[in-house]
């Protein structure tokens, strides 16, 4: 990760009832003491004179800035169905800076920024340092200690007996890696919704599971309609006798109601789980969005949490980046012209093999051919989810309540780069962060198939 950009994560919260430079004052002592909990994070990195970078818990600190936006109010900032505004990039530092500048910058920095009506507290981390668990663990601990809690709940493991000690040495002969794509194409950037019960009909969806009438739910019969667009001219069809039908007259046909269809002919012992499901959605729908070619092969790479995948388990709360990326893919017309179970089970199939073996594996593989992830989009078919709607975003209240939202800065976005955030009414639901290509955006709000499942904000 030392070619990524730094982490960029933040929350929004309503005006504190303290003056603000009272703030500061305790938002500083309170970061100054959960450093003292991850001491790694107030050092620096060094690479040694055989090539290895570690760190130097050398206590040369991390930087606090103190910003002023009180031109604005929560209500210009947090829109609905509408692009994520501009103003949330400039509530973080180290903009576009990459993880190898740890050697000479902090490894993390937090700026809090007033609002008219509000405070944003940002963090931006070193991704070769920090991955989502331990970046939500610092900030989760850094709130903990500025409303008072004596002990914190979740002390971190700096255990590093898991994986041997490498042989593999990082060579960068221009003097420090360049970022993987293109921080200046441009991008449209929004959040999606997904209340609880709009998961459970995805993941009721994906599962194959009927209606109580025994009917397929009609959005299934219209999204079968809709998949088949991109090889079929508008709502219409040719069958074998010459008469034009409807697709959906001609689905019927094919797979009549109560007969066995597709999803239910796959394995009914896999449970598809609900994030799946969102996933698989998410996948076929910018997939159509982007009009590729049926033989275009298309990717979901997804960032997996490594911890409980070994053998022995690692601690829940290891500090450092314990993640591996799962590809999974699919020609684009196979993945359109097949049901979301046949789509969310690819995806179920790759997570649930990924276990101690495979990531041992892939540890040996990079040791091989030792790299930086090639993060991006570099053939234009590709989606990349990361982050989590298991982090605990909103476990922080720093003394006067929860966020009102979560939100991130410029850092390592591309068109496809997806961001999974918790609902903050919780309960199951779950926040897009979608970063597409202009048209593609623009195509994707205007797809049915996936907007249905698309919810109000709480």
């Amino acid at each position: 990760m030392l070619s990524c950009h730094y982490i960029q994560k933040g929350v929004l919260f309503t005006r504190p009832p303290i003056p603000f430079d009272s703030l500061i004052t305790l938002l500083k002592r309170s970061l100054s003491r959960t450093l003292t909990h991850f001491p790694a994070l107030a050092g620096r990195m060094k690479t040694d004179s055989d090539g290895y970078v570690y760190i130097d818990c050398n206590d040369a600190g991390v930087d606090f800035i103190e910003a002023n936006a009180g031109h604005l109010y929560i209500r210009d900032i947090l829109l609905p169905d509408k692009d994520v505004p501009n103003s949330f990039k400039e509530f973080f530092t180290f903009d576009r800076t990459i993880s190898y500048e740890g050697h000479f910058k902090p490894i993390v920095a937090v700026q809090v920024t007033e609002l008219a009506d509000g405070v944003f507290i940002g963090c931006a981390a070193n991704h070769a340092v920090t991955d989502g668990t331990s970046f939500w663990n610092f900030f989760n601990t850094f709130a903990e200690v500025s409303r008072g809690v004596k002990k914190i709940t979740r002390q971190p493991d700096f255990t590093r007996n898991f994986v041997k000690d490498s042989p593999a040495v990082l060579k960068f002969p221009d003097g420090a890696p360049k970022v993987t794509f293109d921080v200046d194409a441009p991008l449209r950037e929004r959040i999606f919704h997904f209340s609880r019960e709009s998961i459970l009909k995805l993941k009721s969806k994906a599962n194959g599971k009927r209606q109580d009438n025994g009917f397929l739910d009609t959005a299934e019969i219209l999204g079968k309609q809709s998949n088949d667009d991109w090889k079929i001219n508008g709502a219409e069809n040719q069958n074998p006798n010459g008469k034009v039908t409807s697709v959906l007259e001609s689905w019927l046909k094919i797979n009549p109601l109560g007969s066995q269809t597709e999803t239910e002919a796959l394995n009914p012992t896999v449970e598809i789980s609900s994030f799946q499901s969102l996933s698989a959605q998410l996948w076929r729908s910018v997939t159509r969005a982007r009009k590729l070619a049926p033989s275009k092969i298309t990717t979901f790479r997804m960032a997996v949490n490594c911890r409980h995948r070994l053998e022995p388990r690692m601690h829940p709360y290891y500090f450092g980046n314990a993640i591996q990326s799962i590809p999974t893919v699919a020609p684009a017309g196979e993945l359109l012209s097949r049901d979301l179970r046949w789509c969310a089970g690819m995806l179920n199939k790759n997570v649930v093999a990924h276990d101690d073996a495979t990531v041992r594996r892939g540890v040996e593989d990079w040791e091989k051919n030792p790299r930086c992830f090639p993060l991006g989009n570099f053939d234009g078919a590709s989606i990349t989810m990361g982050s989590s709607p298991r982090f605990p975003m909103y476990d922080n209240d720093f003394g006067w309540g929860r966020p009102l939202a979560v939100r991130s800065g410029k850092a390592n976005k591309f068109d496809g780069k997806i961001s999974a955030f918790p609902g903050r009414e919780g309960g199951g639901s779950v926040d897009l962060e979608v970063c597409l290509a202009p048209e593609t955006m623009s195509e994707l709000e205007n797809d049915w198939e996936f907007m249905q499942y698309v919810s109000d904000m709480a």
